[in-house]
């Protein structure tokens, strides 16, 4: 499934309760920081428990997808396009084209959430994140 990721200054929880009442739906899936099991490679500051870690809202049969980011997002970072199936090879394969050239910001591992997992910037500006169940 191909969809939006939005990303968030501290105010996703707010934004999600916004688009609620202004498309009539509700957030489908919720997690915060504070739900993650613990791990000395991404340590939580205490003050970020309660913000949303990743979240899933249906507008009109399609889906957004919303988080939180830890640092402040800047104009062309708080967007992403979301690929989120179980194909490996479709993911392997955009993975490998799409980061030639392009920027990783997290590599694509397995995490408690996916069997695999991570996102980039192609070499046009383009954020994308990529998501094996």
């Amino acid at each position: 499934m191909l969809g939006h990721y939005l990303m968030f200054n501290r105010n996703c929880e707010e934004a999600l309760k916004t688009y609620e009442k202004a498309f009539d739906t509700k957030a489908t899936h919720m997690q915060k920081y504070g739900d993650m099991p613990p791990n000395p490679a991404f340590p939580i500051e205490e003050n970020d428990l309660n913000l949303i870690l990743h979240s899933r809202l249906v507008i009109e049969g399609a889906e957004v997808m919303c988080a939180d980011s830890r640092q402040t997002p800047g104009a062309g970072s708080n967007m992403y396009i979301s690929l989120t199936t179980s194909n490996d090879e479709l993911v392997k394969k955009a993975w490998d084209t799409l980061k030639d050239g392009g920027k990783v910001s997290m590599e694509l591992t397995p995490s408690f959430f996916a069997r695999l997992h991570g996102n980039l910037q192609d070499k046009f500006g383009v954020n994308w994140m990529f998501t094996l169940e």
